[in-house]
């Protein structure tokens, strides 16, 4: 079978090579650019760069113009503030909150300082979050959320603390509360508490969160967080069982009171006190009889 030479593969490729089909420097000198194309190129450069430079000297004719303008946008009377609006507020007055906030009518609402008056507002007691709105051309609302009572501590004096332990103000009526109240603070460690909850009320109100977290059953029957002691804080129950819980680990050591005083109860015995500071062991005093 005679073989087709005619055929370009790399066995039918001659031991002399393929010749090239056209010269180096014809092939190279086909390339050139055509000169139309380069003079259309040059053009939309010099277009392009024509465009800039005029935006350029629009925007510095018109500078002068526009800060005219924006300088009258904000001595206008139309965006006085002609209104200061409160909501959220139930303890506080609409007055005492837009004072702190420093807003007053005449204001520009363009110029007021919102960050300033949100700070004067938040620095009130019973402030937790406020917030500044504007509403165009002439009112402002002042945002407010309050903090709520969670309990009463016990320093000579009554006093009202949200659930983060800040003070809220005194109590002089008679009231119910849902929670215990907080003793063996001094009343003047409360009042030297400003933005920040005294760290024995602070203990008292974690003490009783974690109580409420468990759903605990107990938290009905305990009179008196006692926090006056450097071992940890003393639950008072409503039969005057003292019981002492130590600094750590109250959610296993209120597990354990749950399980004793069901067994106290199972047996009619009488104690005066539990200690359930120790890791393996609940100490019991009993009852004179």
């Amino acid at each position: 079978m005679r073989s087709h030479t005619g055929v370009l593969s790399p066995r039918g490729v001659s031991h002399g090579g393929l010749a090239d089909l056209a010269e180096p420097t014809t092939a190279i000198g086909g390339q050139r650019l055509d000169r139309r194309r380069r003079r259309r190129r040059a053009l939309r450069r010099i277009r392009r760069i024509g465009t800039w430079l005029g935006v350029g000297v629009l925007l510095a004719a018109l500078s002068g113009p526009v800060a005219t303008v924006a300088a009258s946008m904000l001595k206008t009377s139309r965006f006085a503030i002609e209104r200061v609006e409160v909501a959220g507020q139930s303890r506080l007055s609409a007055d005492e909150v837009v004072k702190a906030s420093g807003l007053a009518r005449g204001q520009s609402l363009w110029t007021l300082d919102a960050r300033r008056a949100v700070a004067g507002v938040e620095a009130l007691p019973l402030v937790r979050r406020a917030e500044v709105v504007r509403a165009f051309p002439n009112r402002v609302t002042l945002f407010v959320e309050e903090r709520q009572p969670f309990t009463l501590v016990n320093a000579g004096i009554l006093y009202w603390v949200d659930e983060q332990g800040m003070l809220l103000g005194p109590e002089t009526r008679a009231v119910s509360v849902d929670a215990p109240v907080i003793s063996g603070v001094a009343a003047a460690e409360v009042a030297a508490a400003g933005r920040m909850p005294s760290e024995r009320v602070a203990t008292g109100v974690a003490l009783l969160r974690t109580l409420m977290r468990a759903q605990s059953s107990l938290l009905g029957e305990i009179s008196e967080v006692d926090v006056s002691r450097p071992e940890g804080p003393v639950l008072f129950m409503l039969d005057g069982v003292e019981v002492r819980i130590g600094s750590e680990d109250w959610d296993g050591r209120l597990g354990r009171l749950s399980g004793v005083i069901a067994q106290l109860r199972a047996s009619g015995q009488t104690v005066t006190s539990i200690d359930l500071r120790f890791r393996d062991q609940v100490v019991l005093k009993t009852a004179k009889r």
